[in-house]
C-alpha cells in the first residue's frame, strides 16, 4: 500500500523550488554585473604596422579611402592626392562611430551625429570632443608593379 505524501515533504519540495528560484534570480543578476567588471580581453595588434594594399586599390581610386584593420581597431586610409596619403582612426571619439570620407567636401566625416574632422584629424563640426589619432603612412616601392602602402603608428 502507498504511503500518502505528508506535509513535511510537501513543505521540503517548496523550499527547494523557492531555493533554486532565489538561486537563480541572483545568478541572473550578479552574472552580468559579473560580465561588466570583467570584459573579454580584445587582442592587441602584434606589430606596429600594417600593409593597407596597393596605391592602385580600387577602393582607393573611386571613393577616396579605405578602411583597413590595424589588430582590432578600424583605421581609416585617405587618398589626398596622387602622392599623398593619410590615415587615421577610424573610430569617432564622441560615440565610437566608424567614419567616412567625403571626397567632395574634403572632410572625414561621422555619419551619426553629424560629427566632422579636417583632413589633418582636428574635429571641426558637431559633437567629437577630441581629434582622430593619426597613423604613419609609408609607400614601398615594389619591383612587382605598383607601390605598396603601410600603415603604421605615429
Amino acid at each position: 500500500m502507498a504511503k500518502p505524501l505528508s506535509n513535511l515533504s510537501r513543505r521540503r519540495f517548496l523550499d527547494w523550488l523557492v531555493g533554486t528560484s532565489v538561486g537563480s534570480l541572483l545568478m541572473v543578476i550578479i552574472y552580468p554585473v559579473f560580465r561588466f567588471l570583467r570584459p573579454p580581453e580584445i587582442p592587441e595588434a602584434t606589430t606596429n604596422q600594417v600593409s593597407a594594399g596597393r596605391i592602385d586599390d580600387p577602393q582607393l581610386l573611386e571613393k577616396g579611402f579605405k578602411i583597413v584593420h590595424f589588430g582590432a581597431e578600424p583605421v581609416i586610409l585617405l587618398k589626398i592626392s596622387d602622392n599623398e596619403y593619410r590615415a587615421f582612426t577610424a573610430t569617432c571619439t564622441h560615440l565610437a562611430c566608424t567614419v567616412e570620407y567625403r571626397r567632395d567636401k574634403h572632410l572625414i566625416w561621422c555619419n551619426c551625429h553629424n560629427g566632422s574632422y579636417d583632413l589633418t584629424g582636428k574635429n571641426v563640426g558637431g559633437p567629437p570632443p577630441r581629434p582622430l589619432t593619426p597613423y604613419k603612412v609609408n609607400l614601398v616601392e615594389s619591383s612587382k608593379g605598383p607601390s605598396e602602402i603601410v600603415v603604421s603608428r605615429a
